[in-house]
């Protein structure tokens, strides 16, 4: 039996490695697998207090999470591609000087 303060840890880390992640890289699709990795860690928050409740109510909201971080992933990729076919090359710092 792990306790579930080992999980709240684990779900820290894996928080801070995707915040460094998206603050220290430029490259959109890097910052785009560290948002990803946040949601998770979230998500195995939010479980783990769920457990240590002794519901299922932190169940539910992951459920609804994952849903968001799937239309988050169509939704993010189809503009990460498209963005590459128009420019050849991915960098935020150039998206943020592109003006339509």
């Amino acid at each position: 039996m792990v306790p579930e303060s080992y999980y709240v840890g684990l779900s820290a880390i894996l928080f801070t490695i995707g915040v460094v992640g998206v603050v220290i890289r430029r490259n959109p699709l890097v910052m785009f697998m560290s948002i990803e990795l946040m949601l998770n860690a979230a998500n195995l928050a939010l479980v783990a207090f769920g457990r240590r409740v002794g519901n299922a109510d932190g169940q539910a909201v992951v459920f609804f999470v994952m849903a968001v971080a799937a239309a988050e992933a169509a939704v993010g990729l189809a503009i990460i591609v498209a963005i590459f076919r128009l420019r050849r090359r991915l960098s935020v710092d150039d998206l943020s000087l592109m003006r339509w």
